[in-house]
């Protein structure tokens, strides 16, 4: 596998997330299992099924974040080069030229991008165009509805 950029936040945070499914939510769902088997057959137990279809997300979003980690390039944005450009990491304040909206977003990894949090990927179309720019350029961004361009006002190494 080749490797994923990482915010050293979005580790942190996937670091917890593993902690917890390994050691809350893994002996929940062993416990539930083996109440469920002592209920007696299992071919007609829905909850032993219920219990093991569980275990087995749990397992699988466990074996996900694990591989992520071990194949992150994790990157500390505060340490990078603050020279105004628009690199992986950084929060950007953008204008919207035709409507005059405001928005802010976070260029992360894709593994820790969330529209809903203002972090979006770094191989969406929109990090892809602000990637390079630097504060006062203005970002061409080819969207679903057409060209949409942006104003750069701030680039923010946080």
């Amino acid at each position: 596998m080749s490797t994923v950029p990482m915010t050293a936040a979005g580790a942190e945070k996937l670091r917890l997330e593993l902690h917890r499914l390994k050691a809350e939510v893994r002996p929940k769902i062993t416990e539930a299992i083996a109440e469920a088997r002592a209920l007696g057959d299992l071919k007609e137990n829905a909850e032993y099924h219920a219990a093991r279809e569980q275990q087995s997300f749990n397992e699988g979003r466990i074996q996900e974040a694990e591989g992520v980690l071990s194949n992150a390039t994790i990157i500390d944005v505060s340490k990078l080069n603050q020279n105004g450009r628009v690199v992986f990491g950084v929060t950007v304040d953008l204008i919207n030229e035709e409507t005059g909206n405001e928005v802010t977003y976070q260029l992360v990894g894709d593994a820790e991008s969330d529209v809903k949090d203002n972090k979006i990927a770094i191989s969406s179309p929109i990090a892809r165009a602000l990637i390079g720019k630097e504060e006062g350029e203005i970002a061409a961004v080819q969207a679903p509805g057409g060209l949409i361009e942006y104003e750069i006002k701030a680039v923010r190494y946080i």
